[in-house]
C-alpha cells in the first residue's frame, strides 16, 4: 500500500486517487493503525490539534413524507422516536445556550420534512436571527430539507452560514435506498445552498449495504461539489426502519472508511457523525486522530455520549476545542448537570403525533441526562431528552 505517497498527496493538499481509496477500504485490519497513522500527519499537518464541536438541535422531528430505508423520522419507520412539530423558541434557546456554554462554536439547526415552505423558512430564518443576536460569534448551519435559490437566499439574509444536505450515498445506489426523490435532487440543494453564499456541509452514511466502490464514488462526488464540511455517519439500525438488520461495520473499517475520507478531502472539515458511539465503541478517541470535528451530545434521534464525556475524550486525547474554553465550559467539562428541557419538544398545540408515553416521546418527562437510557432491539439508545439535549 501506497501510505507514503497518498500521505504526502494530502500534505500538499491533494486528494488520493480512486484506486488508492478503494486499498483503504479493503485494506487487512492488520492495516489499519498505519492507515489511521498517515491519515492523521494529514490532519494534524492542516488543523493542528483543534476539533471544531457541533451541536445538534432538532427543531421538528419525525413524519417525513421521504421514504429514505434509513431514517427513523420517515413517515414509514415505525421507531419509537421522539415526535413533534415545530419546537418552542424557549427550549431552542436553551438548547443552544447549553451547547455553546459547552464549547460549541457551530449550532445545527435540523428540522424534518421533504423542503420547507416559505413560511417556515421565514419561522427558521428568525430563529437564526435571534442566535446570532446572542451568540454572534458562533456559526450557525441550517438543515431544512431540499431548497431553491429563494429559500437559499433567505436564510443566507437571515444569518445562517452554512448548509447540510447529505448525498448519503452513491448515485448507483441511490434508487435502492429511496424512492421519493433523486441523488440528483440532493446535489441540486447542494449547488443552490453554495450558490446563496451558504458553506456547502455534506457528508454519507456508510453500512447500508454499500459496497466499497460505491462508498469511494460518494466521496468523490462531495468532492466533486467542492463541499466545506464532510460528515460521516455510520447506520444506526433503528428497529422498525428497513435496514434494521444491517449491522456489518466493525470499529476497523469504520476508522478505514474515515480515513479514506480524510485522504479523499485533505484540508476539508470531516466530522465523525452520528453512529461513532454505536459502531466505534472503545476506540471513539481514534476518530480524532483522523476527523478534525464532532458532534458534541445528542444527534437527531438518538443519544450520543452527554458532553462532558466527549470534552474528557478531546483533551484526553491531547486535543484542544478549536475557539476560546470560558469558566462555563470548564465547570461543564467537570460534570456541570445538563439543561433539562421538555422530552418532547411540545408547546401547547402538541407534539405533533405523540399520542401517550408509549408512543416515544418520553412520556412528556424532564429527562436528566444520567436517566436509564432507552435501547431498541437493534441496540440504538433513543434520544428521550429534549430538542438539543445531551450537555
Amino acid at each position: 500500500m501506497e501510505l507514503a505517497a497518498m500521505t504526502q498527496a494530502g500534505l500538499d493538499s491533494q486528494p488520493i486517487t480512486r484506486e488508492q481509496a478503494l486499498a483503504i477500504l479493503q485494506a487487512p485490519d492488520a492495516m489499519t493503525l498505519a492507515i489511521v497513522a498517515a491519515a492523521g500527519q494529514v490532519r494534524r499537518h492542516h488543523f493542528g490539534t483543534e476539533v471544531l464541536v457541533n451541536h445538534l438541535v432538532n427543531i421538528k422531528s419525525g413524519m417525513c413524507p421521504e421514504d429514505c430505508n434509513y431514517c427513523s423520522q420517515s413517515i414509514d419507520s415505525s421507531a419509537e422516536i421522539m415526535k413533534y412539530s415545530w419546537a418552542p423558541k424557549d427550549e431552542i434557546t436553551a438548547a443552544v445556550k447549553a451547547g455553546v456554554s459547552q464549547g460549541a462554536s457551530t449550532i445545527c439547526l435540523v428540522a424534518s420534512g421533504r423542503s420547507p415552505s416559505r413560511r417556515e423558512v421565514e419561522h427558521v430564518a428568525g430563529i437564526v436571527e435571534e442566535i446570532k443576536k446572542d451568540h454572534p460569534e458562533v456559526t450557525v448551519c441550517t438543515c431544512l430539507g431540499f431548497l431553491d435559490d429563494e429559500k437559499a437566499a433567505r436564510l443566507k439574509e437571515a444569518g445562517s452560514d452554512r448548509y447540510n444536505h447529505n448525498l448519503n450515498t452513491a448515485e448507483e445506489r441511490y434508487e435502492d435506498i429511496c424512492s421519493t426523490h433523486t441523488f440528483a435532487d440532493r446535489q441540486n440543494t447542494v449547488q443552490h445552498a453554495s450558490d446563496a453564499g451558504l458553506s456547502p456541509c455534506s457528508g454519507l452514511i456508510a453500512g447500508m449495504g454499500e459496497t466499497d466502490e460505491q462508498l469511494v464514488d460518494v466521496v468523490f462526488a462531495l468532492r466533486e461539489l467542492d463541499v466545506d464540511s464532510v460528515p460521516v455517519n455510520f447506520l444506526l439500525p433503528f428497529e422498525g426502519t428497513p435496514l434494521e438488520s444491517y449491522k456489518q461495520l466493525t470499529p476497523m473499517k469504520c476508522l478505514r472508511i474515515l480515513s479514506m475520507v480524510r485522504l479523499v478531502h485533505p484540508n476539508k472539515e470531516v466530522r465523525s457523525a452520528a453512529g461513532r458511539e454505536y459502531h466505534l465503541r472503545s476506540l471513539q478517541p481514534m476518530v480524532l486522530e483522523v476527523c478534525n470535528s464532532i458532534f458534541l451530545g445528542d444527534y437527531l434521534t438518538s443519544e450520543g455520549q452527554i458532553a462532558s464525556q466527549d470534552l474528557q475524550m478531546i483533551t484526553d486525547s491531547g486535543f484542544q476545542i478549536k475557539g476560546k474554553v470560558t469558566a462555563t465550559q470548564v465547570e461543564g467539562h467537570h460534570g456541570t448537570p445538563s439543561v433539562t428541557v421538555k422530552a418532547c419538544g411540545s408547546s401547547s398545540s402538541g407534539c405533533g403525533g405523540c399520542s401517550s408515553a408509549g408512543s416515544g416521546c418520553g412520556g412528556h418527562s424532564h429527562a436528566e441526562p444520567d436517566e436509564q437510557h432507552r435501547v431498541d432491539a437493534a441496540g440504538v439508545p433513543i434520544r428521550q431528552r429534549g430538542v438539543g439535549a445531551g450537555v
